[in-house]
């Protein structure tokens, strides 16, 4: 990173970034690709590139871009979002297709599916390529475009044993995090026809996502892109080291039971403990560890954190598990 060259990206002059950019349209088979600051910024570019105005965007009711990005689809694309649950987290074209709205004096129309792979708030659940084609295919028949929230695609094609190219062939735009599983410090890209990213480009001067000299951020990007995908399957093998060390612990159900990339949630209901408060003993611990509801806690595995290190995680978060439920069980 210190020794990246770079020059101004604003003004398309800093070479990093452009190698980067590049790059990363080149292995997803897209025409182009953009550098920006964080995924939330991709998704709210791809958002409005895709809409206008008063219209509806259909996601899955957990999806990251209607809880975690600030409402950013109404306040920046001015855009209704409609919220479908997939129970498995799966979105399906047979979810999708009743809740689809064509022109009307009454409703707002649909012009955008939104799509999630790997799903965060479903436990890191994995859409098949053959569920994302349909929908793809079925979505352009009727004029509507798709963007995938590819925050963890590389894990889902390391899940799946295909390319990401492959994986998102059919989707419009996909947005990606380098950091993550893929472990850059900072940045994600979004990727689409050259149109599209010229036009995006726009929208990320606008969100103040002009960087000048970032190839020092961009070097570190391209380490992840072309490197950081082979290691995914350990971060894999370990979340599934952490669901099976704790399967059996008292007052802990797993959900889902067995995860298929690198999240792992936990409800903890039957410890008589909220998420906030799990959390807080588990942080006084040395265990880092997320809400993901009132009674839901998220543990996420990354090239930071080897096996050994997950052992011990999971032999804390079962001991802090024990000791709730059994108080619990003893104040009833």
């Amino acid at each position: 990173m210190a020794e990246a060259e770079v020059g101004d990206d604003v003004y398309g002059e800093d070479p990093t970034v452009n190698r980067l950019e590049q790059r990363a349209a080149e292995i997803f088979g897209k025409q182009a690709a953009l550098f920006v600051p964080s995924g939330t910024m991709g998704n709210t570019i791809a958002i409005k590139l895709h809409t206008t105005h008063g219209q509806e965007v259909i996601c899955e009711a957990r999806a990251h871009v209607m809880d975690y990005e600030l409402a950013m689809m109404a306040w920046f694309s001015g855009c209704l979002a409609r919220p479908v649950f997939a129970p498995d987290g799966v979105l399906r074209w047979e979810h999708i297709q009743p809740c689809i709205r064509r022109h009307s004096p009454f409703w707002a129309p649909t012009s955008l599916i939104v799509l999630e792979n790997t799903h965060n708030m479903a436990g890191g659940v994995v859409t098949p390529k053959e569920v994302m084609d349909e929908i793809c295919d079925r979505a352009h028949e009727l004029g509507i475009k798709v963007h995938l929230d590819g925050a963890r695609i590389f894990n889902a094609a390391t899940y799946l044993g295909v390319s990401v190219r492959a994986l998102c062939e059919k989707c419009d735009t996909v947005m990606f995090c380098l950091s993550k599983g893929l472990g850059a410090p900072v940045g994600s890209m979004l990727v689409g026809s050259a149109e599209d990213i010229a036009r995006a480009r726009l929208y990320r001067k606008r969100l103040g996502g002009g960087m000048r000299q970032v190839g020092v951020l961009a070097a570190a990007g391209l380490i992840a892109l072309e490197k950081m995908p082979h290691r995914l399957q350990e971060d894999h093998q370990n979340a599934r080291l952490l669901a099976e060390e704790l399967a059996d612990a008292p007052g802990i159900r797993l959900d889902p039971p067995r995860p298929q990339t690198n999240i792992v949630i936990l409800d903890i209901g039957e410890t008589g403990l909220n998420s906030e408060e799990f959390c807080t003993r588990l942080r006084q611990r040395g265990v880092l560890a997320s809400a993901a509801g009132p009674n839901r806690i998220r543990l996420v595995t990354h090239f930071d954190v080897d096996r050994e290190a997950c052992r011990m995680a999971a032999g804390i978060i079962r001991e802090v598990a024990v000791a709730a439920w059994r108080s619990c069980r003893g104040s009833r």
